[in-house]
């Protein structure tokens, strides 16, 4: 990953006051890549170097990541200004890809009519069926009580288990991995991502009925049958949506971003 990362980025000032950090690549129209849970800008950078060849992607840290600050006070609305002061810092409208629950950023943004000419989400994480339980209305005020005292570990755990239904014995054999330094690195970010689906990832179909721009909604093949109802419940949802399904992948799609470059560029443009 060493030549997709730059050690030089970009800044640009959100509504509030904050910096968010941002690395620029390619050349062509702007796409603004929003990572879900886990994620900084580093994790998008594959498919920034995917779409580069016809695009300028934008690969950014949500606030609290990375190189971006944090801010005073979280709530949705800051990220969707800090969404609105990229577009308007590479050129005043730009299409929007988002993952998880950076798809449920791109969802709200747009909703609330910021300057978008497409968006493009991949597995926003709403619950609309039964095929697993509903995340707990306190699990938000859990997640941070847990950061508040010190448990990264305890906090990551608690949102994979609870959150995204990982199995626990699963969680446990990720925390005996290198990479779960990664998840309690950016647990202090957890919170924002509850906050943004809301008590319960329940779909807030009246909110998303009046995103009025062309929408592609995508998931994997291979994934989760409750992440599968939930992308096709966004896109029965917005009107004129298109529902693509990328054949052999799941939700970490991410690591393998030329799967979904004809997809994205055949609808981008």
């Amino acid at each position: 990953m060493e030549d997709l990362m730059t050690t030089s980025f970009e800044t640009v000032t959100s509504a509030d006051g904050t910096s968010i950090a941002f690395d620029r690549t390619g050349q062509g129209a702007p796409v603004i890549l929003i990572g879900g849970a886990f994620n900084d800008r580093t994790t998008v950078a594959g498919l920034a170097a995917t779409l580069s060849p016809e695009y300028t992607a934008i690969a950014y840290d949500r606030r609290g990541r990375g190189d971006s600050g944090a801010g005073a006070v979280y709530s949705v609305e800051r990220e969707v200004e800090d969404l609105a002061a990229l577009i308007e810092h590479v050129g005043g409208s730009a299409a929007v890809f988002g993952h998880s629950s950076g798809a449920v950023l791109g969802l709200e943004a747009a909703a609330r009519g910021v300057a978008m000419t497409t968006l493009a989400v991949y597995e926003p994480p709403y619950v609309v069926d039964d095929s697993r339980t509903r995340p707990a209305a306190d699990l938000f005020d859990r997640v941070r009580a847990l950061i508040a005292d010190g448990d990264r570990d305890g906090a990551a755990e608690l949102f994979l288990v609870e959150g995204t239904a990982t199995p626990a014995e699963v969680v446990k054999g990720m925390r005996d991995d290198a990479f779960w330094a990664w998840f309690t690195g950016l647990a202090h970010t957890l919170p924002y991502d509850l906050a943004l689906c809301g008590p319960g990832n329940v779909l807030p179909a009246d909110r998303l009925a009046k995103i009025a721009i062309p929408t592609l909604v995508i998931d994997g093949g291979d994934s989760d049958a409750w992440m599968r109802a939930g992308a096709r419940a966004v896109a029965d949802t917005i009107s004129g949506a298109r529902y693509a399904t990328v054949e052999g992948q799941d939700h970490g799609i991410l690591h393998q971003p030329d799967t979904l470059r004809d997809l994205l560029t055949g609808f981008l443009r």
